[in-house]
């Protein structure tokens, strides 16, 4: 147990020492300062060439999205989530020694190309990541989480990292034994970490642009507005369009759906209108202890 408790401790100490360093000392990894020029240049983009141009330049919920953004990409891990993750991944790995096994890695990428490897860990964690979205629909307790992400009622770039604590819980350990098994780590590659939070931007954003053939690869406004979307199809009651960097999974396994120009449909959700608007009632939404109420004021599932 004074392992763990190490384990914990240090977990807190290196993270803290990681944000300080991130804040304090720009270079061109820097995550932090990535975040914030990545989110000015979408913003300047909607200014400059919005797609809905009746919609505010500081939507509604703009600033709750923008503190979203930070809280879920460094205060969270700051808080609990690094140093809960790392006892965790030790207590995993003590676990499988006890059977002898010493590593998950099936497959050596070491000897990869560089290319290759920021290749194969992009599309693999984006297929992960496209089927962990589709879990977040189909399980209802899961939904009650990803609802924060979906209450989201005018659409814009910071929208992207609008989401339920609990989705970095459920999104890590569903990634975890799958690229630990072919020598990733998930904190592996800036490159690519960079080019799906780019891409995640551009897709909530207010802004369009023709991508051609491109829209068939990368998701994009056009394809996510309706994600996001208040109804959907019958044949669809699930969701649609679940891709977050890559579109392709959506036409191969046929869960695309663009009938016309999304432009100015209604977002959100069932029941919307009655969702928690503050980051508190958002974050304590869908937990054991916070139950809808009788009037039935936290919105199900869409109906048969």
């Amino acid at each position: 147990m004074e392992k763990y408790i190490d384990i914990f401790i240090q977990g807190y100490k290196g993270y803290a020492g990681y944000l300080w360093n991130e804040i304090t000392n720009p270079h061109l990894s820097n995550y932090f300062y990535w975040l914030i020029g990545v989110s000015l240049f979408f913003f300047l983009l909607e200014v400059a060439r919005p797609w809905r141009k009746d919609q505010p330049r500081f939507r509604q919920d703009f600033w709750l999205d923008f503190f979203y953004m930070f809280f879920n990409f460094f205060l969270f891990s700051l808080i609990i989530y690094n140093a809960a993750s790392d006892v965790i991944v030790n207590l995993f790995n003590d676990f499988l020694g006890v059977f002898g096994i010493e590593n998950l890695i099936a497959i050596q990428v070491d000897a990869w190309p560089v290319w290759g490897q920021l290749l194969g860990l992009f599309v693999l964690r984006d297929f992960i990541q496209w089927n962990t979205h589709r879990l977040l629909h189909r399980v209802p307790f899961l939904w009650e989480f990803h609802k924060v992400h979906h209450s989201v009622r005018q659409m814009g770039f910071a929208a992207h990292l609008r989401y339920h604590w609990m989705e970095n819980v459920v999104y890590r350990v569903l990634e975890y034994i799958p690229l630990a098994m072919i020598g990733f780590g998930i904190d592996d590659f800036f490159v690519v970490h960079l080019f799906t939070l780019a891409v995640g931007h551009f897709n909530h954003s207010n802004f369009t642009i023709k991508l051609g053939p491109l829209k068939y690869i990368l998701n994009n406004p056009q394809m996510h507005i309706w994600h996001h979307a208040k109804a959907w199809p019958q044949e669809h009651r699930y969701g649609v369009n679940f891709g977050l960097t890559l579109s392709i999974w959506d036409y191969l396994f046929k869960t695309d759906y663009i009938p016309y120009d999304g432009q100015n449909i209604e977002l959100g959700f069932e029941g919307v209108e009655t969702f928690p608007q503050t980051f508190i009632g958002q974050s304590l939404h869908g937990l054991p202890f916070n139950k809808p109420d009788n009037k039935g004021n936290t919105p199900q599932l869409p109906a048969e």
